[in-house]
């Protein structure tokens, strides 16, 4: 059971594995893009491409819906962020239930946004759990686990396919060892829950720190990118997205947001607390491009909330 790309990855690695999946359990197809042309999703469409049967249902808490699975037949499933609350009738189906792979070191981000939160706090490390689901949001006691480094330069995207490897071995470890693991109930006293994204949150606040706003640049790329409003020789008001950044050593006087320097290749902001580079920006309707190019076209003079 899973949908999007992270889910994709630890399915081919269970087929690779020689394991034999009697079902893959995805999300609808549903409307996307200004077209809302109706699309699949990246585990639909894996598991067409390998020949496996697919199911789509709206609910599992249909009676239909749970014969069905039941009928499968199944000794285990792995659920990886498939998007439904799953009811008991469900999780106690297959002989060994349903194995869950949660993309951080439970109990800490419990939730939808593990990674974007582990990054925008500023953890050093994270890493996978494999876990025995029950009815809670991420509650089960813990199968395995496997560490991962949050290095300074890591985007949401590159953690996420770290995450995925590790995910993908970590699954298929476990489907191996399964009669002889140990269950490990979580640490009650270590829960934080990992909210949703919010397009909200992109807007960046330069009284923080540099630490901070760069935190946060990474942690919102690809999605939603962090952005701010931006004043320059051409144009009044527009906004700035920022897809990478750097914290750098440089003493200013300047009021947080305010342009230290820009030229040719560089463009520094001053925060709350420190100074921020700019490396990759995007510019309202405009594609991606470097610091170097930007400044080519436009002068910034001002950043604000």
């Amino acid at each position: 059971m899973g949908t999007p790309d992270f889910a994709k990855g630890i399915l081919e690695a269970l087929v690779h594995a020689g394991h034999n999946i009697v079902g893959v359990y995805c999300q609808p197809d549903r409307p996307k893009g200004r077209g809302r042309v109706l699309s699949t999703c990246p585990v639909k469409e894996k598991a067409l491409a390998l020949g496996l049967d697919t199911y789509q249902p709206e609910s599992l808490r249909d009676i239909s819906t749970q014969e069905q699975l039941q009928n499968l037949q199944a000794e285990v499933m792995v659920v990886v962020a498939y998007g439904q609350i799953l009811p008991t009738e469900v999780l106690e189906a297959p002989k060994y239930g349903c194995l869950n792979i949660h993309a951080s070191l439970l109990p800490r981000w419990r939730g939808a946004a593990p990674i974007q939160r582990a990054i925008i706090s500023g953890d050093r490390q994270t890493g996978i759990g494999i876990m025995q689901m029950n009815t809670g949001l991420d509650t089960g006691d813990i199968l395995l686990e496997k560490t991962c480094d949050i290095l300074d330069t890591d985007t949401a995207q590159s953690l996420h396919d770290k995450l995925a490897l590790l995910g993908a071995s970590g699954i298929t470890q476990t489907l191996d060892d399964i009669e002889h693991l140990t269950p490990t109930a979580q640490d009650e006293a270590g829960i934080t829950y990992a909210k949703k994204l919010t397009k909200e949150e992109a807007w960046i606040d330069w009284s923080k720190s540099a630490i901070q706003i760069n935190q946060q640049i990474r942690a919102f790329n690809p999605y939603p990118i962090a952005q701010t409003n931006a004043s320059s020789n051409k144009f009044d008001s527009k906004v700035l997205r920022i897809l990478s950044a750097d914290v750098i050593s440089l003493s200013n006087n300047k009021k947080a947001g305010e342009v230290i320097e820009s030229a040719k290749g560089i463009c520094y902001i001053a925060t709350g607390d420190g100074v921020l580079s700019l490396k990759q920006v995007q510019l309202a309707g405009k594609n991606v491009v470097s610091i170097k190019d930007f400044n080519n076209a436009y002068q910034l003079e001002n950043l604000s909330n």
